[in-house]
């Protein structure tokens, strides 16, 4: 906790600081997950995580963010349609997606589809709707690593296919903004961060 011991300690009490920085050294920890087996969080943890994503930021107070759980059998169907999606846009590859789907719906315990709801005549840009959806899926693989599972955000042309995205309640100028692949981490390697200097610049007059 090397962190912790550079924080001045002022303002809050020094147990309260410390234990909001025991969360942020657990929060650094985060990574994306693709391995992963059951169990998947559900009742009160799954609303927890839910939750979670109803704290993003949201200018206007428009609340965009929609949530489609997808888990159990409804897996095997949803990797159905899923073939069925890559049949319509491709046929010479076809097979081999849609065999790459349905494996990949099996193996995962909860997929949670974060969209957007756009409200096209809000004087709130949509670039700025979507940005809140996508706080949200953050904000709920934040809350699913706190909780001890692993997750993982997955976009790729089924997130933009507009077959999938009705499939799903979307219909433009409302959208996807990906997947999120839920459950308990089978490996989980440790990936080295990036500099902090070299994504952060100082800006001077």
């Amino acid at each position: 906790m090397d962190h912790i011991a550079e924080i001045d300690k002022h303002g809050p009490s020094v147990a309260d600081r410390e234990d909001r920085m025991r969360a942020l050294e657990l929060l650094l920890s985060r990574q994306s997950v693709g391995v992963l087996e059951e169990p998947a969080p559900h009742g009160a943890e799954l609303d927890l995580i839910l939750d979670a994503g109803l704290r993003a930021p949201d200018h206007g107070r428009l609340r965009p963010w929609r949530f489609v759980l997808i888990r159990g059998d409804e897996r095997l169907a949803w990797g159905e349609r899923l073939a069925e999606a890559a049949q319509t846009r491709d046929p010479a590859t076809a097979q081999m997606l849609g065999d790459r789907y349905r494996a990949w719906v099996r193996r995962t315990p909860l997929l949670i589809a974060v969209g957007a709801e756009i409200r096209a005549d809000h004087k709130i840009p949509e670039i700025e709707q979507v940005l809140s959806a996508g706080a949200a899926a953050m904000n709920m693989l934040n809350a699913i690593h706190m909780l001890g599972y692993g997750g993982m955000w997955v976009t790729g042309v089924n997130s933009h296919d507009p077959r999938i995205n009705a499939l799903l309640g979307f219909k433009a100028p409302s959208r996807l903004v990906g997947f999120l692949a839920v459950g308990t981490p089978k490996t989980a390697p440790r990936i080295e961060r990036p500099s902090r200097a070299a994504h952060t610049t100082e800006w001077n007059a």
